[in-house]
């Protein structure tokens, strides 16, 4: 067994498979992208016409892109400045729970394993203007009913809303694993010292979990770059494209009108953008916290 464990086509055969499936289903199709994207493509002649950076130039120069790739922004600055402390919040309160903490890990976690299409439908009916709960709890406040996914005020910050209540749950589970994996020690020397919970949770608990925080962010900023599920399922891109991002972007304006080189322009720049931000994250924050080991 030795022997064979030492051989080098051994590994040389294991991982071949896992190379030829990441070179069909990951490398082939972003080269296959950035070839089209360089071309006039209807999707179905055999022969692109090449024509440079027209594509890239057309998106750059678009209005409705831009205003598409805002909206990535505010899913990030949502997701970062207001999703990721409120996960921290929850995962120390549930960290902190001495019965019943299994049943609030599953409730949390609950809507992430549901499909984006019954969570932009479940929510539809929470924001409908007429009849949905959200307005009728205003109409006891004497509140006029607001038309959350129909006027251009609401609608974004309504879909943020909507997937964050998808996200937390798991992004909490995440953190909760990493709290109850410090050391129970260190939390009850602390508290022999005199330490508060508020003391022990800023001096202890959050230094000790940075590494997982710093993951959080970074799938939370790939994840916003890569929304489009639940803008399709609630808005469509609508009122007027003020909620579309730029997948939704692509799929309206490029891919429903056969212009499949334009598409995977956008799609490259939706790579492009994402690799920048998520390398600056990394080289400017995520390499300060460093691994810890107790």
């Amino acid at each position: 067994m030795n022997k064979a464990l030492k051989n080098p086509m051994l590994y040389i055969v294991l991982i071949l498979p896992c190379l030829i499936l990441f070179g069909m289903f990951f490398l082939y199709p972003i080269f296959s992208a950035i070839r089209y994207s360089f071309t006039s493509w209807n999707g179905v002649s055999a022969t692109p016409k090449f024509i440079g950076l027209d594509n890239f130039t057309k998106a750059l120069t678009e209005e409705r892109f831009w205003l598409a790739a805002r909206n990535n922004g505010f899913f990030i600055l949502f997701s970062v400045g207001i999703q990721v402390p409120l996960i921290i919040f929850f995962s120390l309160l549930i960290a902190n729970v001495k019965k019943l903490k299994g049943l609030y890990k599953t409730a949390v976690f609950l809507p992430s394993i549901m499909s984006t299409a019954v969570i932009g439908i479940l929510w539809g009916f929470i924001y409908e203007p007429n009849i949905g709960l959200l307005n009728s709890i205003l109409k006891v406040f004497g509140i006029e009913p607001l038309y959350w996914l129909a006027d251009e005020k609401y609608a974004m910050i309504s879909i943020l809303l909507t997937n964050a209540w998808q996200w937390t749950g798991f992004y909490i589970v995440m953190v909760l694993a990493a709290i109850l994996s410090i050391p129970r020690e260190l939390d009850e020397a602390a508290a022999i010292d005199g330490a508060s919970g508020m003391q022990r949770a800023f001096s202890i608990t959050l230094p000790l979990i940075k590494p997982i925080i710093s993951v959080v962010i970074m799938l939370s900023i790939a994840g916003a770059m890569k929304a489009a599920d639940i803008v399709i399922v609630m808005t469509k891109g609508g009122p007027a494209g003020s909620t579309d991002v730029m997948a939704t972007y692509m799929i309206k304006y490029a891919i429903t009108n056969f212009k499949y080189g334009y598409g995977n322009a956008i799609a490259v720049l939706i790579f492009i953008f994402t690799l920048i931000l998520t390398a600056l994250y990394q080289l400017l924050v995520a390499r300060r916290s460093e691994r810890i080991e107790y």
